[in-house]
């Protein structure tokens, strides 16, 4: 027990010593956009061949000609209460951005930030522990890191990848005629919303925690397979947040088609039922200027939910769908479908 707690208190959950949870925590897109729009994100290094003014998953360091270093970062607060669960859930998504540029992770460093004092020494351990098992599942294995002690619980991964120049999936190579597969069921946002009102059922639960710590290990087979043009992977920003990005890297219309949009059924039931994350209104504000068709409220809420350790989004040519499918599966990544295509056009997402 923390020092500071006396003998008749418990720790407190872990979601409750944070105001937002997983990726639901990130900045909207249009304020990250304002923050950043006085500083240089094209760099103009030539071996920088992927930088922050790519809008892409990950950076990209040209080391010689069948090489590259990829490296990204992601932490945030809980979005579930077990310790060695948050750690597993923040390492995947972590490695997720090595996964969906196509590359395969070589090792990360951990970013933590604990509230010493308010959880103990142990429940740290856990979350470190809970980490370190997914990264060395993923043949990453944790080589040091940074922590601090901060207001809120924080956790997460600098991961770094390793990837062939003329095999890296980014989000702005998508090619008019592609189709658009998405890896996994949307709702985590909700589910983690329903979690923190207490009307998660355990099945619910258990199909949430399923979801977010499987990894997007498609990805570096998918960079080898011809007709897989590009890919991100759909976290906090939602999906239309995400493909609001592919349709501007690549110039492109983006056409997600609703009805085809796998969503975990009983993430679209509490959806009925009003259950919903801020963050998704915040989604909605930054990309709405970009989306086009007709939607319900729920339909926006869901296309919009911020997803935590999210599926891949695969723009591939129509010859290479079944293929991409099977890559899936084979992985253990049983709820992938096609949901939409690409047109020439103006760059814009339009629901059908």
């Amino acid at each position: 027990m923390p020092a500071d707690l006396t003998d008749s208190q418990t720790e407190p959950r872990l979601t409750s010593l944070a105001h937002g949870g997983g990726c639901g925590c990130k900045l909207a897109p249009n304020v990250l956009a304002d923050i950043l729009s006085e500083m240089p994100l094209s760099l103009g290094h030539s071996d920088l061949i992927v930088d922050a003014g790519k809008s892409d998953d990950a950076a990209v360091y040209l080391i010689n000609e069948t090489t590259t270093l990829v490296a990204t970062t992601d932490f945030f607060t809980p979005i579930v209460d077990d310790p060695h669960t948050f750690g597993r859930i923040a390492a995947t998504n972590a490695l997720s951005d090595i996964f969906a540029m196509g590359a395969k992770p070589i090792f990360c460093l951990a970013i933590v930030g604990m509230p010493i004092g308010k959880i103990a020494n142990e429940t740290i351990r856990a979350i470190l522990a809970g980490g370190r098992s997914v990264a060395e599942a993923a043949g990453a294995p944790i080589a040091g890191g940074h922590s601090i002690d901060s207001a809120e619980p924080i956790y997460g991964l600098v991961a770094l990848g390793m990837g062939h120049p003329d095999h890296l999936l980014l989000n702005s190579k998508a090619e008019a005629g592609d189709v658009l597969i998405l890896g996994k069921p949307l709702g985590i946002g909700i589910y983690s919303a329903a979690l923190k009102r207490e009307i998660l059922s355990p099945a619910e639960y258990d199909e949430m925690v399923a979801s977010t710590t499987r990894l997007n290990t498609p990805g570096t087979e998918l960079s080898e397979l011809a007709g897989v043009h590009a890919a991100t992977d759909v976290t906090g920003f939602g999906l239309l947040g995400h493909a609001s990005e592919m349709a501007r890297g690549a110039g492109v219309q983006i056409v997600i088609e609703k009805n085809k949009v796998p969503v975990f059924e009983g993430a679209r039931r509490h959806a009925e039922a009003g259950v919903k994350t801020g963050a998704s209104g915040r989604n909605w504000e930054s990309v709405s200027h970009m989306v086009g068709g007709q939607m319900s409220e729920m339909e926006t809420d869901i296309l919009c939910d911020p997803q935590t350790s999210g599926g891949l989004l695969v723009s591939c040519a129509p010859y290479a769908a079944r293929a991409v499918l099977d890559i899936f599966a084979q992985h253990g990544h049983d709820g992938a479908a096609i949901v939409g295509r690409v047109e020439a056009g103006s760059a814009a997402v339009r629901v059908a």
